[in-house]
């Protein structure tokens, strides 16, 4: 508010004040019966009016906020170099033991010998035991074809004829050829005895028997009496 104004309030203030109290003394008066002259004079009474001048200050200036002050990191700190070690000198390898080293060189040769005998050793024993086997196997392949050619031996001397020009020093060799059931295939002379009779008496005893005895084991069969060499003579037919 400016001074001005304050002055014209200042000077309206007690004519103001003095218009109220007459309306409102005539305003009483005419309520308690008196007339408007009455109260008048009731009214205006020499008083004393006590009057403040009230002095108005013009507003403080509100305080103005602070600037925000902008932080600032500080800086950050450079970083420091990595640091590599230093290469350490290559120590030198103590040189070997020269007697050290013959030593384990003559023990190496020594276990490598060992294991080169040792195998040798285990090849040999499996061999002979192999060689072993294959013998008893033959054996008794052997054994159980003797029956079955003592049979065939038989047969064949009851069949033979013998001439009256034959010698005991003289012998044949006929090939003889069977089937599986024993029946003869063929026989054939393949070294003479220079007799032609003993020769073909020798022939003629093996067809006469025509049939032989042989046995059911077929490998046994096929390995000794598929195809077998007869030596003929008196003394030993079957050879």
């Amino acid at each position: 508010m400016s001074v001005a104004a304050v002055d014209a309030a200042r000077d309206y203030a007690v004519p103001l004040v003095l218009a109220l109290v007459v309306h409102a003394a005539a305003l009483f008066a005419l309520a308690g019966g008196m007339s408007p002259e009455q109260a008048l004079r009731e009214t205006i009474k020499p008083s004393m009016i006590e009057a403040r001048l009230l002095s108005l200050s013009p507003p403080k200036p509100q305080a103005r906020p602070k600037p925000v002050q902008p932080t600032v990191a500080p800086p950050r700190p450079a970083p420091e170099p990595t640091r590599r070690p230093r290469p350490q000198p290559a120590q030198a390898k103590p040189e070997p033991d020269a007697k050290a080293e013959a030593e384990r060189a003559r023990a190496e040769a020594e276990r490598e010998r060992a294991e080169r005998l040792q195998a040798l050793s285990e090849r040999s024993l499996a061999a002979a035991l192999s060689e072993e086997a294959a013998g008893l196997a033959d054996s008794a392949i052997e054994d159980a074809a003797m029956d079955y050619i003592y049979a065939i031996h038989r047969a064949v001397v009851e069949q033979w004829s013998r001439p009256q020009s034959a010698r005991n020093d003289m012998q044949a060799r006929l090939l003889v050829e069977l089937v599986p059931s024993g029946d003869l295939l063929a026989v054939t002379l393949t070294e003479s005895s220079g007799h032609a009779p003993f020769d073909r008496s020798a022939e003629a005893a093996v067809r006469k028997v025509g049939r032989f005895e042989v046995p059911t084991d077929r490998a046994l069969f096929e390995a000794r009496f598929r195809k077998f060499t007869l030596l003929f003579k008196p003394e030993d037919l079957l050879r």
